[in-house]
């Protein structure tokens, strides 16, 4: 969705609707200095972090130039320069099954103070997110949840799960292949100019992933801010293959007392290829003098168990619905994709903002491609007519239920079982079960 953030104007509804409640709505200049720190001042108060040191600060000025700020703000308050909520959002990638990525909004930073709760800024802020989103082009929105009662109402939906998995160090004997590269220790910041295309190599061949930003490697290589105590604690291992092209890396911290036997964590595992990964992960829990490996936001189908002697050296821990999504145009986000087997689906959506709402025919090619067409109502007859005349199963189900299933991550027959999918044609559950299969579990190993 290559265009100017700034040519989008400000959602008129919503400045409507807050200004009848006092409050002004307003799309920060990311050249007003002042305006955006005190944004960002609201935004760290919102998440309960820290004040922002100028370091912080300099960095999210360099962030946030890149994105779409909106802040709430109410003249009648003590400090009326500071909104009283926030949000963010900008386009970019979502990977999807089949190595692709599909067009998607990403929504981050909402943030509604405490003196102001029960007032809609949060629905008014959310509503205006989705219709931008539908006026940039996108296919779907997404975030990730700190609650996850907020954004349901919005039509948002689980669509990824992530897990921290645990090493015990001290049964953890490796039995996997060897890698034909090589691993090395190297400064954090040596990785500046090689990351971010492995990065985007690592995401794209992982449902779920999205697209890297600047700003996100930097902090992770503690380019941001090198003399703070994070960043010299950070540590970094790169794996090259047998040609000598950089092919993975990570970075990690190894968190003690004085004298005794540590914990190695890490937040940032990037692979481009299988070797690389069994290769970073066989270094990392290799390390002298750790207890346990703590690897965050992980896929729930992460294959070390089988790269150990002792599979129960692994357990997963923090098994969180990590990625939320919403389904804007579903022949788009559909579309995208590749599918599991070929067939025939009509998907029937309820969508209760309108955006999805309506009858799509899906037709999947063996190869696993898909057409995708919305069926207008005067259509509907003649649509039901050619769905019996193939034996096509359908389904009816809500926007939720839809951005669920669209990666892989829960099958349609769970759903189903929980009451949340109806099958209108026989056999169209296990049909889609195999249909919305993916071969790579969706997971997003990043928040944002």
């Amino acid at each position: 969705m290559p265009f100017d953030l700034r040519s989008l104007p400000v959602d008129r509804r919503t400045e409507a609707a807050l200004g009848a409640r006092g409050l002004e709505y307003r799309l920060v200049d990311p050249a007003d200095r002042a305006g955006l720190d005190a944004w960002s001042q609201a935004d760290n108060r919102g998440f309960h972090h820290a004040r922002p040191r100028e370091s912080d600060l300099e960095h999210e000025r360099r962030i946030f130039a890149e994105r779409r700020v909106h802040g709430v703000y109410d003249p009648t308050a003590a400090e009326p320069e500071l909104p009283v909520a926030t949000i963010s959002s900008w386009p970019t990638g979502l990977s999807v099954p089949g190595g692709r990525s599909v067009d998607a909004w990403a929504v981050s930073s909402v943030t509604v103070a405490p003196t102001h709760r029960r007032k809609g800024i949060a629905r008014a802020l959310m509503e205006a997110e989705l219709r931008s989103a539908v006026d940039a082009g996108a296919a779907l929105a997404m975030l990730t949840a700190t609650e996850a009662t907020i954004y349901g109402r919005f039509g948002f939906s689980p669509a990824a799960r992530s897990a921290t998995v645990v090493v015990d160090r001290r049964r953890a004997a490796w039995a996997g292949p060897d890698a034909p590269g090589r691993v090395h220790l190297v400064d954090p910041r040596s990785l500046r100019d090689a990351a971010p295309q492995i990065a985007r190599r690592a995401v794209a061949r992982t449902p779920g992933e999205i697209d890297r930003w600047a700003g996100l490697l930097d902090r992770v290589l503690g380019v941001t801010d090198p003399e703070s105590e994070g960043a010299r604690r950070t540590r970094a291992i790169r794996y090259d293959d047998e040609h000598g092209e950089p092919q993975g890396f990570a970075t990690y911290r190894i968190v003690r007392e004085p004298d005794r036997p540590g914990v190695l964590e890490f937040d940032f595992l990037a692979a481009a290829t299988d070797d690389a990964e069994r290769a970073l992960w066989r270094t990392l829990i290799e390390v002298d003098f750790i207890t346990e490996v703590r690897g965050h936001l992980r896929s729930v189908d992460e294959p070390l168990p089988w790269l150990l002697e002792d599979p129960r050296a692994v357990r997963f821990e923090e098994l969180v619905d990590h990625l939320w999504v919403r389904v804007l145009d579903p022949v788009a986000a559909l579309g995208a994709r590749r599918f599991g087997v070929g067939g025939s689906l009509t998907l029937e959506v309820d969508d209760p903002l309108g955006h999805a709402q309506g009858t799509f025919e899906l037709e999947v090619s063996g190869s696993g491609r898909a057409e995708v067409r919305r069926v207008e109502q005067a259509d509907a007859a003649r649509a039901a007519a050619s769905r019996r005349s193939r034996q096509a199963g359908g389904l009816k189900l809500g926007v939720r239920e839809l951005g669920s299933i669209l990666l892989g991550d829960v099958r349609a027959t769970t759903l189903a079982r929980a009451g949340r999918i109806t099958e209108t044609g026989s056999g169209a559950l296990e049909l889609a079960d195999r249909m919305f299969a993916a071969s790579r579990a969706p997971q997003l190993s990043v928040w944002f």
